[in-house]
């Protein structure tokens, strides 16, 4: 990639480097049908990726979307599937089979591409906050329980379970966490892209109630610097309406959406 890449560029480097395999890093175990590749992960989840669904017509879409959940429905260790779908694709009639499948929509994010220096000058630590990784077990539950509670969840140890699977094996996803007063109040994961220029910013929350204070913002640089300690040029991240404009200030830019579409078990096509 270019020094100052366009935003046509990120776009294009996106779609390329960071979906499909860079997708399901860490599955239990993946299938191929057709464009999809149906993965299985850890906590009983299922996830749903492609690179591209075009030329496919609204009938195969609808083809596709049956097949993926008859896979998963096979399966009685996969509780919840996630279909991830990009605003910037070609997929004619995707939403309203996602629907009759049983699937709801969950907040569209913005998927932010840039430079990692941009994101390391902002970064001072606000007085009265730590800002140091999670290691631990006992320590990165309690990270999980939190980011959980800032979502407006109920604190659900499978997807703790998952978030210390994915740390013990040790190929260079980190968690991060802030503290107040040794109190976890904001956190989020670096998790490099194996083979390519990316890594990526996950899973960042913070407490409603500490939010707008700079927390997440040196949170971010933290991790921006380990990134490019490691040798990192570029950051990916799908980012809420929070964090967005922190991106945003740092250099980063938009170049499409994403939407969770999650289907639980017990929820019936309609």
């Amino acid at each position: 990639m270019s020094a100052d890449p366009t935003d046509t560029q990120l776009l294009a480097a996106y779609d390329e480097q960071l979906r499909e395999e860079a997708d399901f890093d860490g599955a239990l175990d993946v299938t191929r049908h057709g464009p999809l590749w149906l993965v299985r992960l850890t906590g009983g989840r299922g996830f749903v990726t492609y690179r591209r669904l075009e030329p496919a017509g609204a009938s195969e879409v609808r083809e596709l979307v049956a097949v993926a959940v008859a896979h998963f429905d096979t399966d009685g260790s996969v509780r919840e599937i996630e279909w991830k779908s990009r605003g910037h694709d070609a997929a004619p009639g995707l939403e309203e089979a996602l629907v009759a499948h049983g699937f709801q929509a969950e907040e569209t994010e913005s998927i932010m591409i840039g430079p990692l220096e941009g994101l390391v000058g902002d970064g001072r630590v606000p007085e009265g906050v730590r800002v140091r990784r999670a290691t631990e077990e006992a320590d990165v539950r309690a990270v999980s329980a939190m980011t959980d509670r800032a979502f407006g969840k109920e604190v659900d140890g499978s997807r703790a379970d998952a978030l210390v699977a994915l740390l013990a094996r040790d190929d260079g996803a980190q968690q991060w966490v802030a503290e107040v007063d040794g109190r976890p109040v904001s956190a989020g994961r670096l998790i490099p892209v194996v083979g390519t220029e990316f890594v990526g910013i996950w899973g960042g929350a913070t407490l409603p109630e500490f939010r707008h204070r700079g927390i997440y913002r040196a949170l971010t640089a933290a991790r921006a610097r380990a990134a490019l300690e490691s040798g990192y040029r570029y950051l990916h991240s799908d980012s809420s309406r929070f964090s967005r404009p922190i991106l945003e200030r740092s250099g980063l830019v938009a170049v499409s959406t994403t939407t969770p579409w999650v289907r639980r078990s017990g929820t019936p096509g309609r």
